[in-house]
């Protein structure tokens, strides 16, 4: 009992000391980083044996260490902050270790913070900022290579002593990911430009009397010099086809010749700008097309910022074959990841979305599993108990004239829309369907991916709804522009992926099912900001989702620890908002 009681004191004094060498390196190091920076270090990572530190060269901070901090830096061109993972901080705690090489304990406590910052960035460029979950409730992250862990990619890069392959392996390899970061650099660069400081001038009145203002081809306008500095800024006017309207001529010049008139290569130029905004593309510049070009930069640089966010967590290539669908853009594309890896798109077409007020197309990523020729259409319960009932109550003759017909729950077919059996469908206990023909709401082809959602692409028996520059219609699924092309890419590998097999099978109004040889995942996606043939496209935030990005992305990342100066306690990093 002596001896123990004598080995306890001995290993008593070592904690004590332990801990009282801990408790002044935490003080200092506290003072040079502050606390939150230290809500990075886990108490997993303080709890790890203490090595040979990569970060310090003898007593003072490596070449590692400043290419850590020069990576932190750069967090901005990936639309990230710096600050988020303490650069400011680290710069000055490494810049003084510099002068005034630390103790072993402080260093140790330096060089691990150091590390949790460049965990966090990493994990932040592999997954994202924001947990998509907590923006969109049936949003599932794409499956990861473990390999691509933020601790396991940063012990690779160490190893080798390449800190940089590290961020490259993290962030998304993606062509667009890439194309954006470019596009980011050219907005930042209008952000303090002179020629967004004040609004383009109010319109010409229109010709035709109660017609809103609008500038119709061939008038004079007093802003035809800043429209065009603009448009040459942006990148759909060459500074030599602005010359007839920008730069502004001098007062002599100007006095002899004709008054400028909006028509020709700055008409062509508008017409781009529009295109490029989602907007029809005419030419007249009217309030929506002013709207649109006097947004700031700044609100542009935000829009690629929320963009590079969502690729970052968003499985674009989670599979050889891919339908994405981008809502705010109304737009369908397939895609194909070629053996050397390359992307190849195979379709693109347009799309009717959910309503944005009242029934907004969910966000997902399922398997198409089949397809089905001359569908029937369940009527959902909802649909059915607030318009289609009222509808039927009103316009009897309805049922018949589109092919309606009520499913008892035994399975038994009705034609006839008497009360008592309107009644049971009211009531949950049975339910309407539309038989195949050319009045079906979902058209001759629906294509399978089960969700919770009970979403799906189909056909439609209104195609005139296309021509539409903004098409938030439907109430929940996708309505497609070219369901023909799109049944005979993802069927092409068997037999009923044939045009004349599939012309006829629709011809014979046959309901007809077809399961794929080949899987193909959908992704219903939703980004405001895209970069095609080199050029930068913008869209509406038709859902709002934009802004709720936004918030969570200006949210702190680092949280205010409440008793970190103790010593004794180390919080573990705040979660991603």
């Amino acid at each position: 009992m002596q001896q123990s009681s004598v080995v306890g004191s001995v290993g008593g004094g070592w904690r004590d000391r332990t801990r009282s060498a801990y408790r002044r390196a935490r003080c200092r190091v506290l003072a040079l980083l502050g606390a939150s920076l230290l809500a990075l270090v886990t108490p997993t990572l303080l709890a790890q044996p203490a090595v040979a530190s990569p970060w310090f060269d003898g007593a003072r901070p490596s070449a590692l260490a400043q290419e850590a901090l020069g990576l932190l830096a750069e967090a901005s061109s990936h639309g990230l902050r710096p600050e988020d993972y303490g650069l400011s901080a680290l710069r000055e705690a490494l810049a003084q270790a510099q002068r005034r090489p630390p103790d072993a304990p402080a260093a140790e406590l330096l060089g691990r913070t150091l590390e949790s910052a460049l965990r966090a960035y990493l994990g932040d460029l592999r997954e994202g900022r924001v947990d998509p979950r907590r923006l969109h409730h049936d949003f599932e992250p794409a499956q990861r290579d473990p390999a691509t862990e933020p601790a396991n990619l940063l012990q690779s890069a160490l190893a080798r002593g390449r800190l940089a392959e590290a961020v490259r392996e993290a962030a998304p390899r993606l062509p667009q990911y890439a194309q954006l970061r470019d596009a980011l650099v050219r907005y930042r660069g209008l952000v303090a430009h002179p020629a967004w400081q004040q609004t383009l001038p109010v319109l010409p009145a229109s010709a035709r009397r109660g017609r809103p203002r609008t500038l119709e081809p061939g008038m004079a306008y007093e802003g035809l010099g800043r429209l065009a500095e603009r448009l040459v800024l942006l990148g759909d006017l060459t500074a030599a086809e602005a010359a007839p309207w920008w730069p502004p001529q001098p007062p002599a010049a100007s006095a002899a010749a004709a008054p400028p008139r909006y028509e020709g290569a700055l008409l062509a130029a508008v017409q781009a700008f529009q295109q490029r905004h989602g907007l029809e593309a005419d030419g007249r510049l009217g309030r929506t097309t002013l709207a649109a070009l006097d947004v700031p930069p700044a609100e542009r640089v935000r829009q690629i910022e929320r963009a590079l966010e969502r690729l970052r967590w968003t499985p674009v290539l989670n599979g050889p074959r891919m339908i994405v669908v981008n809502v705010p853009e109304f737009v369908l594309r397939a895609y194909e990841v070629q053996p050397g890896g390359s992307v190849q798109r195979r379709l693109e077409m347009k799309v009717i979305v959910g309503q944005a007020l009242r029934n907004q197309t969910p966000l997902l990523h399922e398997e198409l599993r089949s397809v089905e020729l001359n569908p029937y259409w369940n009527v959902p319960a909802s649909i059915a108990r607030a318009e289609l009932l009222p509808d039927l109550a009103r316009s009897p003759g309805r049922f018949a004239r589109e092919g309606y017909e009520i499913v008892a729950a035994d399975g038994s077919l009705s034609t006839v829309p008497s009360a008592q059996a309107l009644q049971t469908v009211a009531d949950g206990q049975a339910r309407i369907r539309q038989r195949p023909g050319p009045r079906n709401a979902l058209g001759t082809i629906k294509f399978v991916f089960p969700n919770r959602e009970a979403v799906y692409l189909h056909d439609t028996s209104a195609p005139r709804l296309f021509g539409r520059d903004r098409r938030d219609f439907s109430h929940g699924c996708i309505r497609i522009e070219q369901p023909l092309a799109l049944a005979q890419l993802v069927l092409r590998s068997q037999p009923e992926g044939q045009e004349a097999w599939l012309r006829e099978t629709l011809a014979g109004g046959r309901n007809t099912h077809v399961r794929l040889a080949e899987p193909w995942q959908v992704l219903i996606a939703y980004t405001t900001a895209i970069v095609k043939d080199g050029r930068v496209f913008f869209f509406d935030d038709v859902y709002g989702h934009d802004r709720a990005l936004d918030a969570a992305l200006q949210a702190p990342r680092l949280a205010s620890l409440r008793g970190l100066a103790s010593a004794n306690a180390v919080s573990p990093p705040a979660a991603r908002p």
